[in-house]
């Protein structure tokens, strides 16, 4: 099998701390475990060096221009990248529509998955979600806020295809809202964004296997989120976490991932538990930032697992042994086993 890893980030030479940092860290770690698959992976120049033996591919041209025209020459291809302005999207669908083997989730999923309130509109009814608004950036905001906000109250607003914690606001106030609303343009190219209760408490995912039909839950994982100026900061995290809601956590991302059709390999799920009760933030129908940290305490290949997933087979009898921290430092994604 000829096998293409590419991350958006590193294939195009971006600097965006949003998505660079966990997109390099993702794609050293999945070409290691694909060692044996001699995988190839896109940079932009030959001077930029990453922490692998795989064989590295220069392009000169966009990433979806480059794939339009040499994906063909692949076997199958595994894509990482984000979601925002439909990129994950658009690259998938171009590998799809050349007859390459995709080893993740279908177009029709990511895009689903990608537009938070189209997700939410699927899992209404099914698993529990946060009460969610779609607003028109071209609405009379104004007017809208002072409805929202003319009792004491927290509200969160986030672009409708954002990726990690960018564009995510919490706000308390008119003032806010508008500058929250105008800040979070810069973050997508849909004329709409969402808005949904706030509810405290911790902050966590749920990685998961899926083979399109049934998906097993890896692991709960700690976000570590902070708000700074409105603004939710993601800064890491820590793989697996222990949570009295944890049994609850892991079948209600389960059953979210199950509703979709498409879903496939790796996918996470963020969720907040909020003193009894657990509730569904978002799908991420991809690789996410835990890989780098389960791949290292899971008593299996987790890259070949993800293949084998797509290809129908899940793994059986999973373990985790020892604990991981991971955490944004500049431009690198620092690591640390705890045990």
């Amino acid at each position: 099998m000829k096998l293409l890893v590419f991350e958006f980030a590193t294939a195009n030479g971006l600097d965006d701390p949003f998505i660079a940092v966990e997109g390099l860290a993702i794609l050293e770690a999945v070409l290691d475990d694909l060692e044996k698959f001699n995988p190839h992976y896109l940079v932009p120049n030959e001077s930029i060096k990453i922490n692998s033996n795989a064989v590295q591919v220069v392009i000169n041209e966009d990433i979806a221009k480059w794939l339009g025209e040499h994906i063909k020459e692949y076997d199958a291809c595994l894509p990482i990248a984000p979601e925002e302005d439909g990129i994950l999207h658009d690259l998938t669908q171009i590998i799809e529509n050349n007859g390459v083997r995709v080893f993740g989730s279908d177009s029709k999923a990511i895009k689903l998955t990608t537009d938070k309130f189209e997700m939410y509109k699927v899992l209404d009814g099914k698993v529990p979600i946060i009460k969610t608004e779609k607003i028109s950036f071209n609405d009379d905001l104004e007017e809208l806020g002072k409805t929202v906000f003319q009792e004491s109250c927290l509200k969160v607003i986030k672009p409708a295809d954002g990726v990690s914690s960018s564009g995510v606001m919490v706000l308390g106030s008119l003032e806010d809202f508008l500058k929250g609303v105008k800040s979070i343009r810069q973050f997508t190219k849909l004329p709409y964004f969402v808005m949904q209760d706030y509810f405290p408490g911790d902050s966590v995912s749920v990685s998961l296997l899926s083979d399109g039909k049934t998906a097993i839950p890896i692991s709960l994982n700690k976000q570590d989120v902070s708000v700074r100026s409105c603004e939710i900061i993601y800064n890491g995290g820590k793989v697996p976490y222990d949570h009295e809601l944890s049994l609850i956590a892991k079948e209600t991302a389960k059953d979210a991932v199950e509703s979709f059709e498409g879903i496939l390999g790796f996918v996470g799920v963020d969720l907040i538990l909020s003193e009894e009760e657990v509730y569904i933030v978002e799908i991420n129908s991809r690789l996410t930032t835990p890989y780098i940290a389960l791949r290292m305490i899971t008593n299996f290949n987790l890259g070949e697992a993800v293949i084998n997933s797509v290809n129908g087979v899940l793994p059986d009898n999973m373990g985790l042994n020892g604990e991981v921290n991971f955490y944004k430092e500049g431009k690198s994604l620092r690591v640390s086993v705890l045990k």
